[in-house]
């Protein structure tokens, strides 16, 4: 067998030290969040328990954690969808060129760059000058939109522009309108890359803060919501409420992921029966 080179060893340090790095504060707060009654926000622990975790079920003195969690829920959802129907609708409609398609493009992701409290304060301001309530469902849900629509354009761009059009030409030839090709052959096609954005669209939304820190109105979202007893909860119920976050963004991370597994297993077995049916 042969002998690794150092620098294998060398990369294998590096690596690990860099997953250290990235979720060694997530673990951390993880460990401390099961500190005992008497335990506090940093080691060494008094004690192993689940009492800051029921404690985070009972009525808070500060803060609104579970009508945050509904409204960055709701929130969420609103912008994956509206992510995965503009995105697709504008990969549909740049598969053809179009006067000014460029200048439209580069206005679209130019928010990509822009720091997202300008977005944000210029969102709350124009809501603002033309009376308008600022409110998370309205001002946020558009400031929020600034940041994942373009994320879900250049996947949309990306997957349209390797997409083989002879799918299209061949539901055409056998009689299908405009509507039934797209709904029986483009969509189950790239049914993996729209749960992609959708993944995108809701995780971006779920954890963000700066963009929506000035166009939430009375009402904190979960981020602003932790962001918040960071100044007045002294007690690990805090990291409980972390840890629960947590799991949760990775229960919707997974979920997302066994669906483009079965969409992907699915799509394989629909080519095999169309091959047996040739």
């Amino acid at each position: 067998m042969e002998k690794r080179p150092l620098s294998f060893y060398v990369l294998a340090v590096f690596f690990g030290l860099f997953v250290l790095f990235l979720y060694g504060p997530t673990l951390t707060i993880g460990i401390l969040s099961f500190q005992g009654p008497g335990g506090g926000l940093t080691f060494p622990m008094q004690g192993v328990s689940l009492h800051w975790f029921r404690e985070l079920f009972e009525q808070q003195a500060v803060g609104d954690i579970w009508g945050a969690f509904r409204r960055s829920f709701v929130l969420g959802l609103m912008v994956m969808i509206t992510t995965v129907v503009v995105s697709v609708m504008a990969g549909l409609a740049f598969r053809k060129r179009f006067k000014g398609s460029a200048v439209l493009f580069y206005m679209a992701i130019t928010s990509l760059v822009i720091p997202s409290i300008l977005i944000s304060l210029g969102v709350g301001l124009i809501f603002n000058q033309l009376g308008l309530k600022v409110h998370w469902a309205t001002s946020g849900f558009g400031s929020q939109l600034t940041w994942t629509l373009p994320f879900g354009l250049l996947i949309m761009f990306a997957v349209f522009n390797r997409f083989d059009k002879s799918y299209e030409e061949a539901a055409r030839d056998q009689g299908a309108t405009h509507w039934q090709t797209i709904r029986h052959v483009v969509l189950p096609i790239i049914a993996p890359s729209l749960i992609g954005v959708a993944l995108f669209g809701f995780t971006l939304s779920y954890d963000e803060f700066a963009r929506t820190l000035l166009t939430s109105g009375s009402y904190n979202t979960l981020p602003l919501e932790v962001f918040g007893m960071t100044t007045n909860v002294t007690t690990p119920v805090i990291y409980a409420l972390g840890t629960l976050t947590t799991l949760f963004s990775f229960g919707i991370i997974g979920a997302f992921m066994l669906s483009v597994w079965i969409a992907g297993r699915r799509r394989a077995r629909l080519g095999s029966d169309a091959g047996k049916g040739v």
